[in-house]
């Protein structure tokens, strides 16, 4: 414990009063938003960088007990901690922090604290497993467990190993959350700087669906003209209802926006959602 409280000094110590006020709003900390009632002492991520270096060998359970801090520069040290174990650590290390991640994920609570380790963490280990885990959490209500499932496949897109991804953007499709469109867009952006053809083959059965911020995070390394051509398309006065989706994925009825039907055809069996390599849906 006197090491945790050494740490948690020498935080205190780097606390910058103007950029905790700063981060309150640029994290969304106010009634109703996602960040709400969240906490900042206003440490930059390259002082805790270097500080979780220090750090490094901190017992898992002290790593756990920052994590469950309300203050976010607690549980980002505690993540770029656990982040540091896992890849220095043996499969019984890895393991142990892949659990504790998943288990303590209520604390995993942002977009910064989800982006840098998801994919170090949840996708590097499930890069050889199963990863129902990874569908369990795009499909539940949880806006951090679903921004953790599109954003670990980050670990999948830099082997050239696109299923999943796209299988999840798939899913996501619907999300009403923006921090879900543009998390989609990017991983999206990611398979096409690999493949654009992939990418494309994506968008061309879904881009008159997607919500404008998740094409345009999609697209935004096609040339410009391109660009337009995809954007031109897509006006969403009402987008149809996830039920009314679902029933064009099965093939029973064309997607309605604003009373008239999308010309655009249902995807082929086998397509986005077929197949997969230790991926039960």
């Amino acid at each position: 414990m006197r090491v945790l409280s050494q740490l948690k000094q020498q935080l205190q110590k780097l606390a910058d009063p103007k950029r905790a006020q700063s981060s309150l709003w640029f994290f969304k900390t106010g009634p109703g938003e996602y960040g709400e009632g969240d906490k900042f002492l206003g440490v930059g991520v390259i002082s805790l960088r270097k500080l979780a270096k220090q750090y490094k060998d901190l017992s898992l359970l002290n790593v756990l007990l920052l994590l469950k801090s309300p203050w976010h520069e607690y549980r980002q040290i505690a993540l770029l901690i656990l982040m540091l174990k896992y890849k220095k650590g043996d499969s019984k290390i890895k393991t142990q922090v892949f659990n504790a991640y998943i288990k303590n994920t209520q604390y995993i609570n942002n977009w910064d604290l989800v982006d840098i380790t998801a994919p170090r963490i949840v996708g590097n280990h499930l890069v050889d497993k199963s990863r129902q885990l990874l569908y369990n959490f795009a499909r539940s209500q949880d806006l951090w467990k679903k921004r953790i499932a599109i954003i670990s496949t980050f670990a999948f897109i830099k082997n050239n190993d696109f299923t999943d991804a796209l299988k999840l953007a798939e899913i996501l499709l619907n999300d009403q959350h923006d921090l879900i469109h543009k998390a989609v867009g990017w991983m999206l952006r990611e398979v096409g700087n690999r493949d654009r053809a992939t990418e494309e083959q994506f968008l061309k059965k879904y881009y008159k669906l997607m919500p404008r911020t998740m094409l345009r995070y999609a697209i935004e390394k096609f040339p410009e003209q391109k660009r337009k051509f995809y954007m031109s398309k897509v006006h969403h006065p009402r987008l149809p209802s996830p039920a009314a989706q679902d029933q064009w994925r099965a093939g029973l009825a064309p997607p309605q926006r604003g009373g008239e039907a999308i010309s655009i055809s249902p995807p082929a069996r086998g397509g986005v959602r077929g197949g997969g390599r230790g991926v039960g849906i």
